[in-house]
């Protein structure tokens, strides 16, 4: 068994941003996501949401995020191992997108049943 090294540790988590990067700045579907979660934050300071909203908003983001990374891994690693055309491959970033999607649709209900209230209140 490796013995722990604090040095490894951080040079994982150097990694782990370095990711995180890549995925923010290279992925247009980031920026997306980036912009919708600047609005949701703004409209959750506006209407000055519960914790427990805030918590469900959270969530909702981080999963959707995390959703979306786990997609671009998927396609990068299958565009590496299989450049030209299969329907495997194929098959395999669509139902990574897939993934994605229902996140990205759950993560848009919570907003409405969140968010609606409020938006019927001020109108």
């Amino acid at each position: 068994m490796e013995k722990f090294s604090i040095k490894k540790r951080l040079k994982s988590f150097a990694y782990a941003w370095k990711g995180i990067g890549s995925f923010i700045f290279k992925e247009h579907n980031a920026w997306i996501h980036s912009g919708i979660t600047i609005a949701v934050i703004i409209c959750g300071f506006a209407f000055h949401i519960t914790v427990t909203e805030w918590i469900a908003i959270i969530l909702c983001i981080g999963l959707v995020f995390a959703s979306e990374a786990f997609n671009t891994a998927i396609e990068r690693l299958v565009n590496l191992v299989s450049p030209e055309q299969n329907k495997i491959a194929g098959d395999v970033k669509d139902i990574a997108a897939g993934a994605v999607l229902i996140c990205a649709i759950v993560a848009a209900i919570v907003g409405l049943v969140i968010f609606a209230p409020y938006w019927i209140v001020l109108f």
